[in-house]
């Protein structure tokens, strides 16, 4: 608890005055105001966030909390709980899709074991099992209290060891089989959004359980009635190892000041846990793309952030995260080499603004 609370209190507002700065700069640049749009907005966010106008991007990691979900013998899901401990391996032999999205951006990936109902032999896998598993929330808790707490900091502690090593973008992914069911529940509670809404069919399923999936969301919120206004407690009652460990993620970057993206509907209801933890997390976090999930949408509506990119995705394993590096850096390498209407002899008054706004 010490390390979530220490975490906690070093949280602190991104740099307004450097924002400013950087759209000061970006208003001098050629071009019509704002017409850059979300570009811009980029820029300015990473302004804040570091309390530099000039930024480039040094080492990018996606990290991936592993572990599965108790909740998979309601037959929330079509795949078998095996298939956890097989990605979660296969992430480490260069053929996945997060990997070889990450390859192309530049980026390394960390795989972290926090709940897996398996054991490893391989070194490429980091061992911070909490639990085989986490229990059936539809008979109670997902998890205790204490595991709970445990879990988000093992979060918090893999991107402090990753920005002493010298990394400064990270993304978030996850691997688990049953993890949309204990998302939809998250949202569900925090959002008082009917389960009708917030269920999605994950990996695909049928019809039939669909419906039974949706049925047992909403047994699992019945059963442990989880407060709404302690994350804690709805974490530990409706939702997993992996969804707990990202939140502890989105928890660090913002106590190490460096920017974190999320990636799908999983990653969502973790950076929507550490924003109900503490509001000022959204001012360092960026959102890759819309899922496919119905939830998504609603997660990012909660929130007060715009995915970048709509591109029908629901892989997971943190595969949206590369594609926005690629977004943010180009955005950063603009900021840098793009001349101004002096440079350029213009005259900057003939340019109408058109500048949005809108959070990312």
């Amino acid at each position: 608890m010490k390390i979530l609370k220490n975490t906690m209190e070093c949280i602190e507002p991104t740099n307004k005055e450097a924002m400013k700065k950087a759209w000061d700069r970006l208003d001098s640049l050629t071009k019509p105001i704002g017409s850059l749009g979300e570009i811009e907005n980029i820029i300015a966010k990473m302004a804040g966030i570091t309390g530099e106008i000039y930024n480039k991007i040094n080492k990018k990691n996606v990290v991936i909390m592993c572990s599965d979900n108790g909740v998979v013998e309601e037959g929330v899901s079509n795949c078998p709980k095996s298939v956890t401990a097989t990605v979660t391996n296969n992430f480490t032999k260069k053929i996945t899709g997060v990997y070889v999205l990450s390859k192309f951006a530049g980026s390394d990936i960390t795989v972290v074991d926090i709940g897996v109902d398996a054991d490893f032999d391989n070194p490429k896998i980091i061992d911070r099992k909490i639990a085989y598993g986490s229990m059936n929330m539809m008979k109670g808790p997902a998890m205790t209290r204490e595991q709970t707490i445990k879990a988000i900091e093992v979060g918090i502690e893999t991107i402090d060891d990753l920005v002493g090593k010298g990394y400064d973008l990270f993304g978030t992914g996850e691997m688990g089989v049953g993890n949309t069911a204990t998302s939809a529940a998250i949202l569900s509670v925090f959002s008082g959004l009917e389960v009708d809404k917030s269920v999605g069919k994950g990996s695909g399923i049928t019809e039939e359980q669909f419906i039974n999936k949706k049925r047992v969301i909403k047994k699992a919120i019945e059963v442990n009635n989880p407060d709404k206004n302690d994350v804690i407690d709805v974490l530990s009652k409706v939702g997993g190892f992996d969804i707990a460990g990202l939140c502890g993620c989105f928890l660090a970057a913002a106590k190490n000041r460096v920017p974190i993206v999320i990636d799908g509907f999983i990653a969502s209801a973790a950076a929507l846990c550490a924003y109900k933890l503490n509001p000022l997390v959204k001012e360092y976090i960026f959102a890759s793309h819309l899922s496919a999930e119905p939830g998504a949408a609603f997660i990012m509506k909660e929130i007060g952030l715009k995915p970048m990119l709509n591109l029908n995705m629901r892989l997971g394993e943190g595969s949206g995260c590369p594609l926005a590096f690629n977004i943010i850096e180009a955005a950063l390498f603009t900021m840098d080499n793009m001349g101004t209407f002096e440079d350029a002899t213009l005259d900057s008054k003939k340019y109408i603004d058109i500048r949005d706004n809108t959070s990312l």
